[in-house]
């Protein structure tokens, strides 16, 4: 039996998928000076690696990867420690 054949009777159920890009620390008066439209800079660029979280739990890594005018997050592999 395939993996997803396990899982079929729930493989419809929502789940939260969490991409972390970067962190930042930004004094409290620099956020309330934010407005719609403000850039916030990160230090992570194309290529870089990524982890993804499924419900709070690392789950897969990924690439952070550009395409056209979209970010976007590619798979690279799959966390299977348990």
């Amino acid at each position: 039996m395939m993996p997803i054949d396990e899982v079929a009777h729930i493989a419809t159920v929502p789940i939260e998928i969490e991409v972390q890009l970067d962190q930042q620390w930004m004094s409290l008066s620099d956020i309330l000076a934010l407005e719609e439209g403000s850039i916030i800079e990160l230090r992570r660029s194309a290529g870089e690696n990524i982890d993804i979280l499924l419900g709070s739990r690392l789950a897969a890594f990924g690439e952070i990867v550009i395409i056209e005018s979209q970010m976007g997050v590619r798979i690279t592999d799959f966390n299977v420690e348990r």
